[in-house]
C-alpha cells in the first residue's frame, strides 16, 4: 500500500498507534508464479480507523480580515510614510505583494502548489499519550508534526509558493537568509521543483554547527554563505567591526536584501515574520481544525508553539483565532522563545527594521533593537530580533501570552519527549515541549484535564550535536546581558 493513501489516516492515531500508522506489516506471504515469494502489506488497524479522513486546505487564511483592530501599516524607511506596495516590487513578486497587504479572509492555493503539498500533507496530528504517562497528568497533549515533509519541518508550507510565484513571474534567481538552514533547506527544495537559482545566507554560528544543513541545501543546488560574508556591503562591514561575529537573522536577511535590489532578475524571498508568510503557513491550523474535529475533540484549551520570527507559532494559532473570535471555542494561546533572544517577553512595541543594516521597511513589532546580536544559542531559528508584525499585533491586543524559557530546560523536555514519542525535536520546539510539559504538571496539580496542542514544527536529525552538548552537561543557560539589550533597544528609530 502505497504511503500516500496511508497518510490521511495518521490524524486518527494516537501516540501508541503511531508507529502502525506510519509502517506497514505483511498481511500474509504467497508464492507468485516462477516460485518468486510476494508480500501483500496491509495497515496495522487502529482504535480510530473509523474516524473521518482529513484532506490538504484549499485556501489559505488571512487573520487580518477579522481582526477588530487592523495592524499598524509598514512604513518607508526614508520617507517614515506608509509603504506602497509598488515600493516592494524590487524584492517580491506581484502576487506575493497583494498577498503581504490583502484584507480577504481567504485566498486560494494554486493546484500546482497543492499538487507538491501532497508529497506530505496531511501531516500527523499525534497525541503523545506516552508522554502524558510519563508525567503523571490528565491533561491530553497532541502534537501537530511538520517534520515529515522533505525539509523536516513547516517552511515548506511557504517556500513552494513563494517558488511557484516567482517562477511563474519570470524570476529566474531568488536569494534568502537562513538561522538553522530549515529555512534555507526548505527554499532549496522549492527552487529545484520550479528551476529557480537559490543563494543562501547562513547565519555563520549555525553554518558552522551544522553543517549538514549547508550540504542539504548544496543537494538542492543552492549555493550557500556563511553571514556575515564578505560578498556583501553589508556583510563586510559587519566583518570589519567584528571579525569573529556570529552573525544573526538580521544580519543575513541585510546581505540577501543587497544582493535582491541590486539585480532586477533576482527577488528576495523570506521564511517568516511577513503576512504572506504567515498566511501560507496556516495550512497548519486548519487542518489541525478538521483533525482535532475527527477525534472528537472539541477544542483545544491551550494552543502552544515556539516563535522566533513568528510563522509556525502563527501557522497553527491563526485559524484557532478565528474561530475564538467568532465564538466558537476559547483556547488560550502560549508563544514560547528563548531566554537569550526574548523579543515578545522584553522587547518593546515599536517601528523597527526588519534587518541589522537597515535595508528593509519599519515595521510595528515587538523588537530587541536592529543591532542586537543574540547569543548563539543552539535554537538558530529562533535568534531574530523581532517579531511578524501581525503576531506583534495580536499579542498587543491581549489575545495571547509569551513566556521565555532557557535552553537547558528545553533540552530536558526534548529528551522526555524523544525517550517516550520517539522524536527527536529540533531545537526550536523543544521550547514548546517544554511550556507545555509545565502545563502539563500544572494540571497535574490542579487535576484539570486541559487538552494542550502543541506546534512540533520539525525534526532534529542534523542537531544532533546540540544534543551532544547536552547529554555530556556542556551546554549552558544564555541570557541578555542588560546594558546590551538597553544599548540595542535605544538604537530603535524614533518614529
Amino acid at each position: 500500500m502505497a504511503a500516500a493513501t496511508l497518510r490521511p489516516a495518521l490524524p486518527q492515531a494516537g501516540a501508541e498507534q503511531r508507529a502502525s500508522s506510519l509502517l506497514c506489516t505483511p498481511k500474509h506471504n504467497r508464492v507468485a508464479a516462477g516460485g518468486r515469494r510476494s508480500l501483500s502489506f496491509a495497515a496495522r488497524a487502529s482504535p480510530n480507523s473509523g474516524a473521518k479522513a482529513v484532506s490538504i486546505p484549499k485556501q489559505w487564511y488571512n487573520l487580518v480580515a477579522d481582526l477588530p483592530v487592523k495592524p499598524p501599516p509598514p512604513l518607508h524607511p526614508q520617507t517614515h510614510q506608509p509603504l506602497d506596495p509598488s515600493d516592494l516590487s524590487p524584492l517580491f513578486p506581484d502576487e506575493l505583494i497583494r498577498q503581504e497587504v490583502t484584507d480577504e479572509r481567504f485566498v486560494d492555493i494554486p493546484e500546482e502548489v497543492i499538487d507538491v503539498y501532497k508529497l506530505w500533507r496531511p501531516t500527523p496530528l499525534i497525541r503523545a499519550r506516552r508522554l502524558e504517562k510519563l508525567l503523571g497528568t490528565p491533561a491530553k497533549i497532541y502534537y501537530k508534526y511538520e517534520g515529515t515533509s522533505p525539509a523536516g519541518s513547516h517552511k515548506p508550507n511557504t517556500a513552494v509558493p513563494q517558488a511557484w510565484y516567482n517562477a511563474v513571474a519570470g524570476v529566474k534567481n531568488v536569494v534568502t537568509e537562513t538561522g538553522a538552514g530549515q529555512w534555507g533547506s526548505a527554499l532549496s527544495f522549492a527552487s529545484s521543483l520550479f528551476g529557480l537559482n537559490c543563494e543562501v545566507w547562513q547565519v555563520r554560528a549555525s553554518f558552522d554547527q551544522k553543517p549538514y544543513r549547508r550540504l542539504m541545501m548544496e543537494t538542492w543546488g543552492a549555493k550557500v554563505h556563511a553571514s556575515p560574508s564578505p560578498a556583501t556591503e553589508a556583510g563586510k562591514k559587519i566583518l570589519a567591526a567584528d571579525p569573529s561575529s556570529p552573525g544573526s537573522l538580521g544580519i543575513a536577511i541585510s546581505e540577501a536584501v543587497e544582493v535582491a535590489a541590486k539585480d532586477a532578475n533576482t527577488k528576495y524571498c523570506l521564511g517568516s515574520v511577513l503576512n504572506h508568510v504567515l498566511l501560507h503557513q496556516t495550512v497548519i491550523g486548519e487542518e489541525c481544525l478538521e483533525q482535532l474535529a475527527a477525534l472528537g475533540e472539541a477544542a483545544p484549551d491551550v494552543v502552544v508553539g515556539c516563535t522566533g520570527g513568528g510563522s509556525n507559532f502563527g501557522g497553527l494559532a491563526f485559524p484557532f483565532m478565528r474561530e475564538k473570535l467568532a465564538g466558537r471555542m476559547s483556547p488560550e494561546f502560549v508563544a514560547v522563545e528563548p531566554a537569550a533572544c526574548p523579543t515578545l517577553t522584553k522587547g518593546v512595541y515599536a517601528y523597527d527594521f526588519g534587518d541589522t543594516a537597515g535595508l528593509t521597511p519599519l515595521m510595528k513589532m515587538h523588537t530587541l533593537g536592529h543591532g542586537f546580536v543574540p547569543d548563539p544559542i543552539h535554537a538558530g531559528g529562533l535568534r531574530y530580533h523581532g517579531m511578524a508584525p501581525l503576531l506583534s499585533h495580536v499579542y498587543e491586543l491581549g489575545f495571547m501570552d509569551a513566556v521565555a524559557i532557557q535552553q537547558t530546560e528545553c533540552f530536558e523536555a526534548a529528551l522526555k519527549f524523544a525517550r517516550t514519542e520517539g522524536i527527536i525535536p529540533a531545537p526550536e520546539p523543544t521550547h514548546a515541549i517544554a511550556a507545555a510539559i509545565r502545563e502539563a504538571m500544572e494540571c497535574k496539580r490542579t487535576g484539570e484535564e486541559k487538552v494542550i496542542l502543541m506546534a512540533m514544527c520539525g525534526h532534529g536529525h542534523f542537531d544532533l550535536a546540540a544534543y551532544e552538548k547536552y547529554l555530556r552537561g556542556d551546554m549552558v543557560d544564555l541570557s541578555h546581558p542588560a546594558d546590551k539589550l538597553e544599548a540595542s533597544i535605544a538604537a530603535v528609530p524614533k518614529i
